[in-house]
């Protein structure tokens, strides 16, 4: 983040932006956002859910992924400093695509629509659960591995 940046945002000043300087972002968290789906549904068809059974593939896409950002915005963020499209590429497009939590939310309509209450209650809050600590434990041992390496 530039100085004008973090300026920008602790006033709250609204920088200007032209619709063909977006279009970098745009384009990039579109790539993005494909090859991270490519690689969500590549693990859904390695991994199928069984039908009436826990939606484990959906489950540790979200975790690994969330895992992932936390690495990675650490990385970006205290580690050095990044191209400027690398945070949408990847962060946004890429993990964004990859991680699926839209399919997290029929997983969860599909278990209560096959009457499965406890299993569907279950995947809510284990979901949701081990997405938080898999991303705060990824950004703290990135964060201690960094202040290791500076050692």
């Amino acid at each position: 983040m530039t100085a004008e940046e973090a300026e920008n945002l602790r006033t709250g000043a609204a920088r200007r932006a032209t619709g063909t300087s977006r279009l970098p972002v745009v384009v990039v968290v579109a790539v993005g956002g494909g090859i991270g789906a490519a690689a969500r549904y590549a693990a859904s068809l390695w991994w199928p859910t069984r039908a009436g059974g826990f939606p484990w593939t959906t489950f540790w896409v979200n975790v690994v992924g969330c895992a992932v950002i936390g690495v990675f915005l650490v990385v970006i963020t205290e580690a050095g400093t990044a191209h400027r499209l690398l945070r949408p590429f990847f962060g946004t497009g890429v993990l964004g695509g990859f991680t699926t939590f839209s399919t997290y939310a029929v997983d969860v309509r599909k278990l209560f629509g096959d009457d499965r209450p406890g299993t569907a209650l279950a995947y809510l809050a284990a979901t949701l659960c081990a997405a938080l600590l898999a991303v705060w434990l990824a950004a703290t041992a990135t964060r201690r591995a960094l202040l290791w390496r500076q050692r």
